[in-house]
């Protein structure tokens, strides 16, 4: 965890498109107007962006929604961690830890809370691990499927849609 670890706002197109062409390199998005749509959310105030730099590389970005699209925390006003990727190589060097440290600290300035949802298969385990270690702590609304309420006796597919959501108070 030597390395200089840079984390800042997304603001330019050009940051948008690099951050398009990254993530179409490791095959996390479809090419499109994903990270334009998201510039243009946090010139709008309902997004922030965050991007995280290791060395000077990009090395993954990170979202604050002002407004959840999930109906527990916009009934509450919580605004949701979204959307965490850090490429595989830069993995266990803190740069999770530090974008959450920046959107904790910018939730902090307006909200009470702060909250996130993580998937339930296992390549959700070294996210669900961090959150619970940062003080995260199960909202008590069980599981959602795209953002819907699992009912008992439901059948779901276990994909990155099957959530348990976590909320932080600040």
């Amino acid at each position: 965890m030597s390395g200089a670890i840079t984390i800042k706002p997304l603001t330019d197109p050009s940051e948008a498109a690099m951050l398009n062409q990254a993530f179409t390199r490791y095959g996390w998005y479809r090419q499109g107007d994903y990270f334009d749509r998201c510039l243009q959310e946090n010139r709008e105030g309902k997004r922030g962006t965050l991007m995280a730099f290791y060395e000077g590389e990009l090395a993954g970005c990170c979202h604050l929604l002002r407004q959840s699209k999930y109906p527990y925390f916009q009934e509450r006003d919580i605004p949701e961690i979204n959307d965490l990727n850090v490429f595989p190589e830069f993995r266990r060097k803190g740069i999770a830890s530090k974008m959450f440290d920046e959107f904790e600290r910018m939730a902090a300035e307006s909200y009470p809370h702060i909250g996130l949802g993580v998937g339930l298969y296992e390549d959700y385990g070294n996210a669900q691990r961090m959150y619970t270690k940062r003080g995260y702590v199960l909202d008590g609304q069980g599981l959602t499927y795209k953002n819907a309420k699992v009912e008992p006796g439901e059948s779901v597919v276990v994909d990155d849609d099957l959530i348990l959501y976590l909320i932080k108070e600040l």
